[in-house]
C-alpha cells in the first residue's frame, strides 16, 4: 500500500504546476478540458435520445397496436381462440375487439379523407386517456365519433355537431354509403394523428363496413413492448383464422431503430472523441518524461523499482483523466437537467418551435437522464486515459539512470 501512496504522490508532483514548464501546463489542462467537454456533450446527448426513446413507448404507443390480428377477409371466424390465447399469455395485458375502415368526411362541398376505428368504449382504450370523460361516455350511443383536434379544427366542428361520413362499398360497383354521425367530443394527441383519425363504437362501425356481427381485428397490449414480436407469433400459431399478423416493430419500428442507430454512431463519436482528447494526455506524458529524465535517475539511484516508475506515469495520466471525467460528468447532469429550460429559452428567443405538434406527437424535445448511460461515459473515458498512459510509461521506465544523471 505504501508503494502506491509513493507512487500516487510522485505523480501528483510532476503534474504539480510548479514542476513543470508553462507549455506542459498547457497541454495538461487541455486535455482534462478536452475529456471533460466529450463526457459532458455525450451525456447530454444521451439523455436526449432517451427521452426520444421513453416517449415512444410511453406516448406514440398508446394509440398504435403493439399486436394486432386482422381478418384477411370480412370478420375474423374465431375471434374466442384470440382471447383464449391472448388471456393466458403471461405477457398480454388486453385484448380489444376493433373494425378499422377508411372514410370521407363530407362537410359541405369539402371532403376529408379519415381513418375510422370503431371500438367497444366499455372494454376501455388508450384513447380514453386523451378525451374528456363525458365524450367517452357520449361514444356509447349509436351514430356518434370522436375527431381528433387538428380535423375537427379544419372542418370546424366541435361536440354536438353533425357531419357526414362517406364510405366506399367493399365489394362491387355499389353506391358508396352515406351516414349521418355527432360529434362526441375531441382529442388531442399531436402529429398527422389528429388530421387523420376518428373513433366510433363497434355498432357504428359495423353499419359503416356492412359487417353484420363480429369484428376484422383485434388488438393485443403487451407488457413488454419489445416482446410484440415474439407475443405475435406464440398466439399466431394457436388460432384458427387466417389472419394478417402485424406487430408495432414491423409497422412503426423503423422509429425506435433509427433511435437506436443515433445511440450508436453517439457511442462511436464518444470513443472518438475521447481518444482525440486522449492524444494529449500521450503528448503530456511524453514531454513530462523528456523533461523529468534527472528526476527519475535520481528516483531510480534511490531505490525505485522499474514497474514504479510505470505506476507513477500511469497514474498522472489518470489524474488527468480523473478531474475531467469528474468535471464532464457532474457538468453533463447539470446540462441534462436544464435542458428543457434551455429548448424554452430558445424557443421563446426564436419564436420558433423546435418541434412541430403539427407534424410530430410531441412538442417539446424529451430529456431523460439515465445513470447508466453515466457510468458508460465515465468508464470508457477513464479507459481510454489509462491506455493513453502506457506507451510514455513504458517509455519512462526504459530511462537509463547514468545518462539521465548526467545530463
Amino acid at each position: 500500500m505504501a508503494r502506491w501512496q509513493l507512487a500516487w504522490s510522485l505523480a501528483r508532483r510532476f503534474r504539480g504546476r510548479r514542476q513543470r514548464s508553462r507549455f506542459l501546463s498547457f497541454i495538461t489542462v487541455s486535455s482534462t478540458f478536452g475529456i471533460a467537454l466529450g463526457c459532458m456533450v455525450f451525456i447530454a446527448g444521451l439523455s436526449v435520445m432517451n427521452g426520444f426513446s421513453n416517449v415512444l413507448e410511453t406516448r406514440f404507443l398508446q394509440l398504435i397496436p403493439h399486436v394486432e390480428f386482422r381478418a384477411v377477409e370480412g370478420a375474423l371466424k374465431y375471434p374466442e381462440t384470440i382471447y383464449a390465447a391472448a388471456e393466458q399469455h403471461p405477457l398480454v395485458t388486453q385484448a380489444r375487439p376493433v373494425i378499422r375502415t377508411q372514410a370521407l368526411v363530407q362537410q359541405g362541398r369539402e371532403f376529408v379523407g379519415v381513418e375510422v376505428t370503431g371500438i367497444d368504449p366499455t372494454r376501455g382504450h388508450n384513447v380514453a386517456d386523451l378525451t374528456s370523460a363525458t365524450a367517452w361516455q357520449q361514444l356509447v350511443q349509436p351514430n356518434t365519433i370522436l375527431l381528433g383536434a387538428g380535423l375537427a379544427q379544419k372542418l370546424k366542428l366541435g361536440a354536438g355537431d353533425s357531419m357526414t361520413l362517406v364510405v366506399a362499398a367493399e365489394q362491387g360497383f355499389q353506391a358508396p354509403k352515406r351516414l349521418q354521425v355527432t360529434v362526441a367530443g375531441v382529442f388531442t394527441f399531436g402529429g398527422q394523428v389528429d388530421h387523420q383519425m376518428a373513433y366510433v363504437n363497434l355498432d357504428t362501425a359495423r353499419t359503416m363496413t356492412g359487417l353484420t356481427e363480429g369484428v376484422s381485428i383485434i388488438e393485443l397490449s403487451v407488457a413488454d413492448v419489445f416482446a410484440a414480436e415474439q407475443v405475435a407469433n406464440e398466439i399466431g400459431y394457436q388460432i384458427k383464422d387466417f389472419v394478417y399478423l402485424e406487430h408495432w416493430m414491423r409497422t412503426q419500428g423503423h422509429l425506435y431503430r433509427d433511435i437506436q442507430m443515433v445511440r450508436v454512431v453517439m457511442y462511436l463519436a464518444l470513443i472518438l472523441v475521447l481518444a482525440v482528447a486522449c492524444f494529449n494526455i500521450v503528448s503530456t506524458l511524453m514531454m513530462t518524461v523528456q523533461e523529468k529524465q534527472r528526476h527519475i535517475g535520481v528516483l531510480r539511484t534511490m531505490g525505485l523499482r522499474t514497474a514504479e516508475v510505470v505506476k507513477v506515469f500511469v497514474l498522472q495520466g489518470i489524474q488527468n483523466g480523473l478531474w475531467g471525467v469528474l468535471f464532464g460528468c457532474l457538468a453533463g447532469v447539470v446540462v441534462s437537467l436544464n435542458l428543457p429550460h434551455v429548448f424554452s429559452w430558445i424557443e421563446q428567443w426564436s419564436g420558433e418551435s423546435l418541434l412541430s405538434s403539427d407534424v410530430y406527437f410531441i412538442d417539446r424535445i424529451p430529456v431523460l437522464l439515465q445513470w447508466r448511460d453515466v457510468l458508460i461515459v465515465a468508464t470508457v473515458a477513464l479507459l481510454m486515459s489509462l491506455l493513453a498512459t502506457l506507451y510514455p510509461a513504458w517509455k519512462a521506465s526504459r530511462v537509463e539512470v547514468v545518462k539521465a544523471i548526467s545530463a
